[in-house]
């Protein structure tokens, strides 16, 4: 698999896959988009069409309330039954009551049963059958709390698996009613509650089905179920069937309309359609799984899996064609180059093929017979010029002094108990000693260089008596890290020299370590408060400092400028050199204050 006609294959074959399943990607998309946008609009369509249901069939049974509500014979009857004494009299004012209430039974084919119930506890029914045993007790049911806890404004019970007065009646009924009031004076004289047939509310509840999964609840404003198919399915008996039904879902987190809105929801598993119904204070909720949505989505996937199969044949046999014509003449040109890995230089390659691999082949035999010459003056060049630019920049910092000499004069010094003298020309010969010795390295360590500072240091202080004062902050754990050899001194000498020398104040020479670990950097910073820099001086500095790096003709950067400045330039030359260009000095410093350098290496290990 890693041959050119494969690799080429596999490019071809992959292109035209990528192209064909985005292609296809996009096409589905389209359609699953455009099959959800209708069958949303049709879930719309017929949750608005059932709210409008429930709205006429509410408004019906509202009416007969209102009409109950709004008989002065029936308010007057029923103040009266709670006074009455006489037999006689309590039995016509029971059938007058009976006769209001039956009108108002027939006036609608789907009313079961309608109660009232007076101030003083007195009941009325008219039902479709025999009165039952009354519940003593309804007086504590939550039902009768709700009507008499109302102002007068319907109150919509929802459906009981049977009616909350007759014993006998077991089946289905949907219950609302109302707290009844003496129009003349508006106060409370009795409670009505009406029990109907489920079936309108549970039809116009089907009506917002769109599959067979489609569930529907009807909610009020505490989310609670008012009615459901849930009932329906199971043949409008209110026991829940753990096999057949799904827990109801938390309409609380559900999204709720407001006002005449409709909102379709299709971000979870179900799509969601809600609305309000304008009588009630309900909500319509109508839930449908989107599985049975993609069911409409299986002749769309079939025809385009079909598609797909045979583009992808097509797609193998043209991929094999071309593979094969590109690669005849590629594979003779690998096999030529490998015998060019082997270090056959002298070899060349016959191909007669495409124009571009054609001129591919001549620049490669023209490249290979250069290339075994071209390599060795290359690295032959550029270990000499290394090699001879390390030692020319070695030989600038490399004082020729003979420190045997000085460690004569030493001795005979001691003799004589001139300690001070002693002490500088003892420092000075250790200085020639550390300058001297190339010959073991051009690398040492941060606790050498700052040893060769102290040796440098005494000999200044002694020279400067009074005038000059060093403190050195280094952490411990970075003195054995590497830095080229005399980086520190010549900084320093810069600093005595230019910096504190010419002060009328005692000068202070500071060392210290900086490691930014962010930055992966270890800063030796080399500080003095002597007379600073002009800014013009300080950018002709900064200005050799990086005319010194490698790769720039640092010769000519040091022409006309002699000595003087030579000490720093060659410090960060070798930095550069050693450790890269993102390394080397830094200079900052101002007039009347001072001067900072900043010799940056990497971050070495802690302690080395």
């Amino acid at each position: 698999m890693h041959s050119i006609q494969n690799r080429l294959f596999l490019l071809l074959f992959s292109s035209m896959m990528t192209l064909l399943i985005l292609v296809s990607f996009l096409y589905y998309q389209k359609t699953t988009q455009i099959i959800h946008s209708k069958i949303s609009d049709l879930a719309e369509k017929n949750v608005s069409q059932t709210v409008g249901l429930f709205d006429l069939l509410l408004e019906g049974y509202d009416s007969v309330t209102k009409s109950l509500n709004s008989n002065y014979e029936l308010s007057r009857l029923l103040l009266e039954a709670d006074k009455e004494t006489n037999i006689n009299v309590s039995v016509m004012n029971e059938r007058a009551i009976t006769n209001i209430i039956g009108a108002a039974y027939y006036s609608r084919d789907d009313i079961v049963g309608i109660h009232v119930m007076t101030k003083g506890g007195k009941l009325y029914n008219y039902e479709r059958r025999f009165a039952g045993l009354v519940d003593q007790d309804y007086r504590s049911a939550d039902w009768y709390k709700k009507l008499v806890d109302s102002k007068g404004e319907m109150v919509w019970l929802g459906l009981s698996k049977g009616s909350v007065l007759n014993s006998i009646l077991q089946e289905p009924v949907f219950i609302f009613g109302r707290q009844l009031y003496d129009l003349t004076n508006y106060k409370p004289v009795g409670i009505v509650l009406i029990e109907t047939d489920p079936k309108p509310i549970l039809a116009a509840l089907s009506n917002a089905s769109i599959s067979p999964n489609s569930r529907v609840f009807i909610v009020n404003n505490n989310n609670d179920i008012i009615a459901s198919t849930d009932e329906q399915k199971d043949n409008l008996s209110m026991e829940a069937n753990a096999d057949k039904q799904l827990p109801a879902p938390s309409f609380s987190r559900l999204p709720k309309p407001k006002g005449d809105e409709i909102v379709v929801d299709n971000n979870t598993d179900d799509l969601i359609v809600s609305a309000n119904a304008a009588v009630a204070d309900w909500t319509v909720f109508g839930l449908t799984p989107k599985s049975d949505i993609s069911e409409e989505l299986v002749q769309t996937r079939l025809y385009l899996l079909a598609v797909i199969i045979a583009v992808i044949l097509l797609s193998i046999m043209l991929a094999t064609l071309i593979s094969r014509n590109i690669s005849s003449p590629l594979k003779l040109l690998i096999r030529e180059m490998k015998q060019v890995e082997l270090g056959n230089f002298r070899g060349s390659v016959d191909v007669k093929s495409f124009e571009e691999i054609n001129s591919l082949v001549s620049s490669f035999n023209r490249m290979v017979h250069r290339m075994d010459e071209l390599i060795e003056r290359i690295t032959l060049s550029s270990i000499s010029e290394k090699n001879a630019e390390l030692q020319a920049l070695q030989s600038q910092v490399n004082p020729h002094f003979l420190y045997n000499t000085l460690d004569m004069i030493y001795w005979m010094l001691d003799e004589r108990e001139n300690d001070r003298l002693g002490r500088v020309i003892l420092s000075l010969s250790h200085m020639f000693r550390y300058s001297s010795d190339w010959e073991e390295a051009s690398k040492t360590t941060l606790r050498q260089e700052l040893e060769q500072m102290r040796h440098y240091m005494t000999i200044i202080e002694n020279r400067l008596v009074g005038r000059v004062s060093t403190e050195v902050q280094v952490d411990n754990i970075w003195l054995d890290a590497i830095v080229p050899k005399m980086t520190i001194q010549p900084i320093i000498e810069n600093a005595v020299k230019s910096g504190l020398e010419p002060l009328d104040r005692p000068g202070l020479l500071r060392v210290s370590t900086i490691a930014d670990e962010e930055a992966n950097e270890l800063r030796i910073v080399v500080e003095d408060n002597g007379v600073g820099i002009d800014e013009e001086a300080l950018k002709e500095l900064q200005a050799m400092l990086q005319d010194s790096g490698p790769g720039r003709n640092y010769n000519a950067a040091q022409e006309g400028r002699g000595r003087r400045g030579i000490g720093l330039p060659n410090v960060h030359r070798r930095i550069v050199l050693m450790y890269g260009e993102p390394y080397g000095l830094r200079i900052s410093s101002e007039a009347g204050k001072g001067t900072t350098v900043i010799i940056a290496i990497p971050l070495p290990a802690r302690g080395g």
